[in-house]
């Protein structure tokens, strides 16, 4: 059997702060819930017709993410177009959560920026990646 990659799960301080970020910025939407209390109470988030394929899960009880600049760890989401990316950049500026400005990359990089979610957890926004819309 080949194992098939279903979900990803993260600590967060306050799941309705980052389910409003994953929603808000990364087009997920809640698809279940289970638990209540820390380290039991778990959110799970997908994107819109990838329920059954693919979940982020968010679990309460984690503490801030401090990443170094120069690690770069992050999740990546693929965006449509440049400017796409330039609008999640500036929403992040005026947010204060943009961790890297956007930036063109030799493929299979392409055009990227990234934020910061509310834990500190580098989140990716490409376009021109060979890996989903822009591809």
């Amino acid at each position: 059997m080949t194992p098939a990659l279903t979900h990803c799960a993260l600590h967060v301080r306050d799941l309705a702060l980052s389910v409003a970020f994953y929603r808000d910025y990364c087009g997920l939407k809640v698809v279940g819930e289970h638990g209540d209390g820390p380290n039991d109470h778990a959110i799970w988030m997908s994107e819109e017709g990838r329920e059954r394929d693919f979940v982020f899960v968010l679990l309460l009880g984690g503490k801030s993410h401090e990443q170094a600049r120069e690690d770069l760890s992050h999740f990546g989401f693929a965006l449509a177009s440049r400017a796409a990316v330039d609008t999640i950049a500036e929403r992040g500026r005026t947010a204060a959560c943009l961790a890297w400005e956007p930036k063109d990359f030799p493929y299979p990089v392409g055009y990227r920026c990234a934020l910061r979610d509310p834990d500190g957890f580098v989140i990716e926004f490409s376009y021109g990646q060979p890996l989903g819309p822009g591809a």
